[in-house]
């Protein structure tokens, strides 16, 4: 199964994007032998200033036909890095050939494009800057393939 970050915004050089590079490097390292392959975060800008809902259309293109979606929302479930784990497995389990987390711009994700979703997760009830945010995804990602892989990584 592959595993997509889908996020409004460029992320330019810098400390974030490295750190987002070593968490999906290390997940693919670690999840390959599970069927997990994170393939990296996809980028969507809108240029024309349409705001939250031509964003909305630009991350809906871009989700593959079938895809199990979580919306990376507020007011999303709070999950443990072991239920968030579970919750990967399960959906590869279930034959899903790819699970896309989507990232909303400034204004987050519309009403619309979260009720498509199939979940909605959050960090807690703190807002995240949205750059911080996919450094967090990226590296529960990795943990949830160390978790899965029975790794020490994550300690209880």
């Amino acid at each position: 199964m592959k595993l997509h970050i889908l996020a409004v915004g460029r992320l330019r050089h810098g400390p974030e994007r490295d750190l987002i590079g070593t968490y999906l490097d290390r997940a693919l390292k670690t999840g390959r032998a599970l069927g997990i392959e994170p393939t990296g975060v996809i980028e969507v800008e809108d240029r024309k200033g349409g705001g939250q809902a031509a964003e909305a259309k630009l991350l809906a293109k871009s989700v593959p036909d079938g895809a199990f979606l979580i919306a990376m929302d507020e007011r999303g479930r709070n999950l443990t890095s072991p239920e968030f784990a579970c919750q990967i497995a399960r959906v590869r389990d279930d034959g899903t050939r790819d699970l896309v987390m989507m990232i909303g711009g400034a204004d987050g994700l519309t009403v619309d494009l979260r009720t498509q979703c199939n979940m909605a997760m959050s960090f807690g009830k703190m807002v995240w800057p949205h750059m911080l945010a996919r450094v967090m995804l990226s590296e529960q990602i990795y943990r949830a393939c160390s978790i899965l892989a029975g790794s020490p990584y994550h300690r209880v």
